[in-house]
């Protein structure tokens, strides 16, 4: 009987990949095979994020239920940025809990799973070189690491604190493991980073400086690899070379999420974002008028302390002048170990929450209008995921979900689809070549 694994992972696509590295190196080392049943578990994992509000309360409302639910002798771990930043605090608060591992230390999971009450949570850990065993959650892509930690400064941003500095991983390991899931089956990749375009600033040793641009071509070279996505590159590093690669390299998919967080330039600054609104617009427009099919997303902050109701309308220019495609809104909410933590400045919770509603509000009138534009036309769809009632979903080039009528026979399959009914976040078609 092999061991039983369950592991909850929380917050963004690097918290995903970190967790498949976690249950490969379990597999391989340790015998353990992945369950959704909490109460059959040996071990059982929650991978954390610290960006989202009130990240320590969730965990700790989540540990109290795992203890409650979980068999006699199960280990209970916890893993990611919120283990980064509260370190051993988790195990005087949560005196049942067997081990803290932070995100910067994901390789050394099975030295911690045999050390009780084990804290590993080093931010300058350099995992940059280790070779992860292979696990993916999806046969159909592969989510692939090309750097980590971040050199940013942002004020409002606990991930420096939590994930240390940005090392970029060597080119020729990127490339083999790409070839690798390409040979198993992977016909998308989708490349993950904190700001993915600035790939090739530092290596942990000597290696070939590549940058992001560059990257991309080799790893477009490989064969049967159809798909190319990646998150998220930051708007400083958005040169003309890039943009220009990434409109006119056919196997680079035609979406790009371009973290705004706000349209005024004095909270920009306050923010530490090294962009102007200015230049935000200007790569928006270089990037759509050679790139006019491009499907744009985004994250917004409102009522970050100081932000005036002149501030809030510039960013709501800044949404009206581009029509994003998806935005990822939230209030400001302030995080420990950051340095808007200490603004005296804030801005009233009702503003805050009707600037937040105002700002979605708006988004979907947009969302309205530019999915009317979507009927009848016809996208070529990687097919992923089975659903309910019969139906089969996948994205377009530019990040549309379908879903058609089908079964398991779609999956891992392009088709052509035409649209046949509209809805906010995913449309519905009909197969047509």
């Amino acid at each position: 009987m092999s061991k039983k694994l369950f592991i909850e992972t929380l917050g963004c696509a690097m918290n995903s990949r970190d967790s498949e590295h976690i249950i490969a190196q379990l597999r391989e080392k340790e015998g353990y095979e992945t369950t959704d049943d909490l109460k059959s578990a040996d071990l059982i994992l929650i991978n954390t994020c610290s960006v989202r509000e009130k990240p320590v309360a969730k965990l700790f409302s989540e540990l109290g239920v795992f203890n409650k639910k979980k068999k006699e002798g199960a280990k209970i771990g916890v893993c990611g940025c919120t283990a980064s930043h509260l370190g051993d605090e988790i195990i005087k608060r949560a005196p049942y809990v067997s081990f803290v591992l932070g995100a910067r230390n994901v390789s050394k999971i099975t030295d911690v799973l045999h050390k009780d009450k084990a804290v590993e949570v080093d931010i300058n850990y350099d995992e940059s070189e280790f070779a992860f065993n292979d696990f993916r959650t999806s046969p159909y892509k592969a989510y692939i690491n090309i750097s980590i930690g971040c050199d940013k400064s942002c004020t409002y941003c606990i991930v420096p604190k939590t994930r240390g500095d940005e090392i970029s991983i060597p080119s020729e390991l990127i490339l083999r493991e790409a070839q690798k899931a390409v040979n198993t089956g992977a016909k998308e990749l989708f490349l993950l980073g904190q700001n993915v375009n600035n790939y090739g600033r530092r290596f942990s040793g000597e290696h070939e400086r590549v940058n992001f641009t560059e990257l991309l071509r080799r790893l477009s070279k490989i064969d049967a690899l159809e798909r190319i996505r990646f998150t998220s590159p930051h708007p400083f590093h958005m040169d003309n070379e890039f943009i220009e690669e990434f409109a006119k390299n056919p196997k680079i998919c035609k979406s790009m999420h371009i973290p705004l967080q706000s349209g005024s330039n004095k909270v920009l600054k306050d923010m530490k974002r090294g962009y102007t609104k200015e230049w935000f617009l200007n790569r928006v427009e270089k990037l759509k008028n050679i790139c006019p099919d491009v499907s744009l997303s985004t994250d917004i902050i409102v009522a970050f302390p100081g932000e005036c109701d002149e501030d809030f309308q510039d960013t709501l220019d800044v949404v009206r002048r581009v029509k994003f495609d998806q935005i990822f809104s939230f209030k400001y909410s302030p995080r420990p170990e950051t340095e808007a933590e200490h603004f005296t400045n804030v801005v009233d919770e009702d503003v805050a929450s009707f600037r937040l509603t105002t700002l979605q509000n708006l988004h979907t009138e947009i969302l309205d209008e530019k999915n009317l534009t979507h009927l009848d036309k016809i996208y070529n769809v990687y097919f992923e995921d089975l659903n309910q009632g019969y139906f089969v979903s996948g994205r377009s080039d530019n990040n549309l979900v379908i879903k058609v009528k089908g079964s398991d026979e779609l999956l891992g399959q392009f088709r052509d689809v035409k649209i046949t009914q509209i809805g906010r976040t995913i449309l519905t078609g009909e197969i047509v070549g």
